[in-house]
């Protein structure tokens, strides 16, 4: 699968990796694809690098991994998708009183918003909930992490879990996008523990089984 991820910054870098790893096309989409460090990120990972509209063309999937204070600006540039996968893997943070926080304002999501600004596209939220050190080494803990995915085409769905499933997590069917309110504030879990609480980054959740449970 040829796979576009927009953004060359922590967490598209190591997303490109790890689909690279797992025999995927990649190619980078970078709103300055000639800069000497975009030039040198992408020929570190064997990847193209193009500008955001040329990836998102050229990618059957799109991934958009830029900073959310980007993401409506990055929208304008992707060009017409035409039904194309796309993988939201931001998060509305936000700083106030010193505080880390989720932006939702009356309570609609992020990943609401992006498929708001992206209507040509089925957007799907994943790859949000764990920080970009674990994204590309998920087969190196003991037992797969899990990874939820929200959207509202059920084949969009199925890209989405086929694709962390390659990057070695154990994706979960979450149902539609507006489950990514949920999403959203799982991932400040995330975040409050590696951050706040002294955990590090070097970890992610997973769903363990009882022996005998169902499926």
């Amino acid at each position: 699968m040829k796979i576009a991820v927009i953004g060359a910054g922590p967490v598209g870098t190591a997303l490109a990796e790890g689909w690279r790893a797992a025999g995927h096309e990649v190619i980078l989409g970078s709103r300055s694809p000639e800069q000497a460090d975009t030039q040198l990120k992408a020929a570190a990972l064997g990847c193209a690098v193009m500008t955001i509209a040329e990836a998102a063309a050229a990618g059957d999937v799109i991934a958009l991994t830029v900073p959310w204070g980007a993401v409506a600006e990055t929208a304008n540039s992707l060009g017409a998708l035409h039904g194309k996968v796309l993988l939201d893997c931001t998060n509305p943070v936000t700083v106030a009183n010193g505080r880390l926080g989720i932006d939702q304002p009356d309570g609609v999501s992020g990943g609401e918003r992006v498929a708001a600004l992206i209507p040509t596209a089925r957007v799907v939220k994943a790859m949000n909930q764990v920080g970009f050190e674990m994204m590309h080494r998920a087969r190196d803990l003991p037992v797969p992490p899990v990874m939820f995915v929200a959207g509202d085409d059920d084949a969009a769905r199925a890209v989405a879990l086929r694709l962390v499933g390659d990057l070695g997590f154990e994706g979960l069917d979450a149902g539609g996008i507006v489950q990514a309110r949920h999403l959203e504030h799982f991932a400040m879990v995330w975040i409050n523990q590696a951050l706040v609480r002294g955990l590090g980054r070097a970890w992610a959740f997973a769903a363990v089984r009882a022996a005998g449970g169902q499926p």
